[in-house]
């Protein structure tokens, strides 16, 4: 064997020695006295210990050699190494067969690596570490339900499915969400339309573009009257001998503005959901095995939503929210029953943002555009002529439409401070009602006083941070 061989096993041997050396006085000593030990043998799992007795020992046992391992060092020193973790006794026995000792030893999972990677990862946390029989027990508060699911996360991998979870998250953990919906609604129409009829005795008539718009009882020599529902129409009529004639001109211009406005409240602890809706319940016929049942479905303005906090003031949000009204334009006739449809603005999203920060989770734009022109046909190509026998029709309808959702990390507040709006209201006394006419007063003096001087412009209940 050459030098640099010999050299290089010098090396690891003594590097060897040198381990096995700073293990074993690194690790924990327990003194045996006869008949009795100082304390329980504490044995980190994958980790040894040294028991030392001042008895020479002659013999040793382990109750369960697959939570520990024992080796021995001398006639008075013992080498216990952790298996898994649990509990077993190890026994000592003198040279005539006597009993020395009887020594607990508790194999615990090794916590000392576990705090040392707790501290790395989640700095400024207090976090209290514990074992319990074989697992882990966390305890304390930490900043964030984010920081204690990572938590639990480390805990799993040094003990799984045996971490015990008795840490709460501190700062507030109840959230507020303020829901926006605006809509406006736009609509133009505008239509110019010129019909020419004439009829004879013998009923034989001529129409223009918009047909025979006569209605009945028109006869020769009788004043011409228009059908019922035609807006902003002109009707002439004159007779040459026995045919009657007449002229219809509609002109007519429409513009109409809607708007809506709606914006729910609602507050709901962390990791809860919450559930809202303003409005009512339409009763809707069904089919059953009885015959024709009722169903209720409703409309108004509903708002679910799940908050979580995650850290901090940053907010995790699953809502649902939407505006629905019946519409009574469009009906359907089933089974005797008139039922009316539905207009309904919704929307289903997951979004994350901060304390007081707001989103337009959603937005509508439509613009419908409708232009029309009819005729008779050939004549109304006539120049001049034709526009007797013509008729334009033009309608444009916009919607727009914006929900803009607002999270608020919020705090009860004390219950007399609640401003309620009834508390600016009180009923007039009798005086007041038959010789004043009051039907409302507001409050003069008192808590109900003041609270009828402020405005609503703040929100009620909870205090916003």
């Amino acid at each position: 064997m050459s030098m640099k061989h010999i050299f290089g096993a010098g090396l690891l041997a003594a590097a060897l020695a040198t381990t096995a050396l700073v293990s074993v006085a690194s690790a924990e000593t327990l003194r045996v006295m006869q008949g009795s030990v100082s304390a329980p043998l504490n044995v980190p799992m994958n980790r040894a210990v040294v028991v030392e007795s001042d008895t020479p020992f002659a013999e040793l046992s382990i109750a369960n050699p697959g939570i520990a391992d024992i080796s021995t060092l001398s006639d008075r020193s013992i080498y216990v190494l952790g298996k898994t973790p649990g509990r077993t006794t190890l026994t000592l026995l003198a040279p005539d067969g006597t009993l020395i000792s009887n020594v607990d030893v508790h194999v615990t999972p090794d916590i000392a690596e576990f705090k040392e990677r707790l501290q790395q990862i989640l700095p400024g946390e207090t976090i209290e570490v514990r074992t319990a029989n074989d697992g882990i027990v966390l305890s304390g508060v930490v900043s964030s339900s984010a920081k204690l699911d990572r938590a639990l996360d480390l805990a799993e991998r040094y003990a799984p499915e045996r971490v015990s979870n008795l840490m709460s998250v501190g700062g507030t953990q109840q959230v507020m969400l303020k829901v926006r919906f605006a809509e406006m609604q736009r609509s133009v129409a505008k239509n110019l339309g010129v019909s020419l009829a004439a009829q004879g005795g013998s009923k034989i008539g001529i129409a223009g573009e918009t047909g025979t718009w006569l209605a009945e009882g028109n006869g020769i020599g009788s004043p011409v009257t228009v059908e019922q529902g035609v807006r902003g129409a002109l009707g002439l009529g004159f007779t040459a001998g026995s045919v009657q004639f007449a002229v219809l001109l509609e002109a007519l211009e429409s513009k109409g503005v809607v708007r809506t406005l709606a914006e729910p409240n609602l507050t709901a602890l962390s990791g809860q959901e919450a559930r809202f809706l303003g409005g009512g319940e339409y009763p809707i016929p069904v089919l059953t095995s009885d015959g024709i049942g009722i169903d209720y479905k409703p409309f108004g303005v509903e708002l679910t939503f799940t908050p979580t906090v995650v850290d901090g003031d940053i907010i995790n949000l699953q809502m649902n929210a939407a505006v629905s009204s019946i519409d009574t334009t469009i009906t359907v006739e089933a089974g005797g029953f008139s039922i009316n449809a539905f207009k309904r603005r919704e929307t289903s999203t997951t979004v994350e943002m901060r304390d007081g920060e707001s989103f337009a989770v959603a937005g509508l734009l439509q613009d419908d555009f409708r232009n029309l022109n009819s005729q008779l046909p050939w004549i109304g190509d006539v120049p001049i002529l034709g526009t007797l026998f013509r008729s334009a029709d033009y309608q444009r309808n916009q919607s727009e439409l914006v929900i803009i959702i607002t999270p608020h990390l919020v705090t009860p507040t004390v219950g007399d401070s609640f401003a309620l709006p009834t508390d600016r209201v009180r009923l007039p006394t009798e005086r007041e009602f038959f010789l004043n006419g009051e039907v409302a007063m507001s409050p003069k003096s008192g808590a109900a006083g003041e609270v009828a001087r402020q405005d609503f412009s703040s929100s009620y209940g909870y205090v916003m941070e």
